[in-house]
């Protein structure tokens, strides 16, 4: 139960906790143990012999931390059998004490070049990318306080994500006021809340729900969603009073060979960016960086040469699973700690809280226009590594 705790606050799916689970069950000389594991809940029964205990535990503490789950993944794998409690607590007390890697202002670093990347990817300029490499740092570093007095976390993303936009717009402003820059540089301020992007949940409640696991699966979208949701009222409460609007802009022109080199160059930061603020080692985060960065750039080309944006992030994201299932078990890392960050960087964020902006304004055919087109593509993702999983899994390939 502690094990599953651990690895659920750590962000996985509900699958691997419960594989975790029957993995320290059985070497500690269980005949049997079945768990039913949600969001923020596991109820769990033991069997050995006629006498059974049923215990049910919850979880308040939701966030994503890979090097915590890759801790656990190389435990439970490694228990030899009738292994006793006190040795497999003593190694839980371990991993349960083990700070995180970065201290905060390296972690709201991450955000920053993370947030960058995206800002690049979404057509913006020199300007706009040192804008939200302000603006990202900031909310990210609100956020992290926050989470670590244990605020709300529905309310520690509004303010991150209040923060990040008037962080940029301060610095854009304050060019302004010095000459430097036009006002048209103030529209770029939606990729510097695209660190809140709840990755992490929407991917795994995708897979939760393609292995037929509704309770995790439904929940964890629930939770992917407000979170989104809470981020972008602020977004939108910020463009209100500031006279903004989220529009896109033009793309880039610059010759087709140097703009492929900047999209894998903003394609690997994207994707190392936010492994490293999930707590990957450096190891597991330029493995998903590496991943991220050949994907992302064949998606961006499927899209430019006519393909549907959802039918690219199909592709990218199966071929991001089928690299994760042959690179992960080599470097020996989970593999959803190096192909979710690695798919995060397609997950269209921009697209999500415009779609809440213009609800907020009542423009509904702008909203259902966004909130479809960001739908569809999160559904892909999830299509392209469901896909993957059962082409090189066989639990997932064939129900027991």
């Amino acid at each position: 139960m502690r094990t599953g705790q651990l690895m659920l606050s750590a962000g996985t799916g509900s699958y691997r906790v419960k594989n975790a689970m029957q993995r320290v069950a059985l070497a500690l000389g269980l005949d049997r143990h079945h768990a039913h594991v949600t969001l923020t809940e596991i109820t769990a029964t033991s069997h050995r012999g006629s006498i059974f205990r049923t215990e049910v535990t919850e979880v308040r503490s939701i966030g994503v931390n890979s090097d915590r789950l890759a801790e656990l993944e190389r435990l439970t794998r490694a228990l030899p059998p009738k292994v006793t409690v006190d040795e497999v607590s003593a190694e839980l007390d371990r991993i349960e004490r083990k700070p995180p890697l970065y201290r905060p202002l390296l972690n709201a670093l991450w955000s920053s070049i993370a947030c960058g990347a995206f800002a690049f990817l979404n057509n913006g300029g020199p300007v706009e990318i040192l804008g939200v490499l302000v603006g990202a740092g900031l909310g990210q570093y609100v956020r992290r306080a926050f989470a670590h007095r244990r605020y709300n976390q529905f309310g520690a993303a509004m303010v991150a994500a209040a923060v990040a936009c008037l962080g940029y717009l301060a610095f854009i402003l304050g060019l302004e006021a010095l000459g430097v820059v036009d006002p048209r540089h103030e529209i770029g301020y939606v990729s510097a809340v695209l660190f809140l992007i709840p990755g992490f949940p929407l991917v795994t409640a995708a897979l939760d729900l393609a292995k037929l696991d509704f309770s995790a699966g439904v929940a964890r979208l629930t939770y992917a969603l407000m979170i989104l949701t809470s981020a972008a009222l602020s977004v939108w409460a910020v463009s209100s009073l500031a006279g903004l609007s989220p529009d896109p802009v033009e793309p880039i022109v610059l010759a087709p060979v140097a703009m492929i080199a900047l999209q894998a160059l903003a394609s690997f930061l994207g994707v190392l960016g936010f492994a490293l603020m999930f707590n990957s080692p450096a190891k597991m985060a330029l493995t998903a960086a590496s991943i991220g960065m050949v994907a992302n750039v064949v998606r961006i080309q499927l899209v430019d040469v006519g393909a549907a944006p959802q039918a690219g992030a199909a592709a990218a994201a199966l071929s991001v699973g089928l690299m994760a299932a042959w690179l992960a078990p080599r470097m020996h890392v989970p593999r959803i700690t190096v192909s979710v960050p690695a798919v995060v960087i397609m997950v269209p964020g921009a697209a999500a809280y415009r779609a809440v902006f213009f609800l907020n304004n009542g423009d509904m055919t702008q909203a259902i226009s966004y909130g479809l087109q960001a739908g569809l593509v999160v559904v892909a993702i999830a299509i392209g590594l469901a896909g993957a999983r059962m082409l090189t899994d066989r639990a997932w390939a064939f129900e027991r």
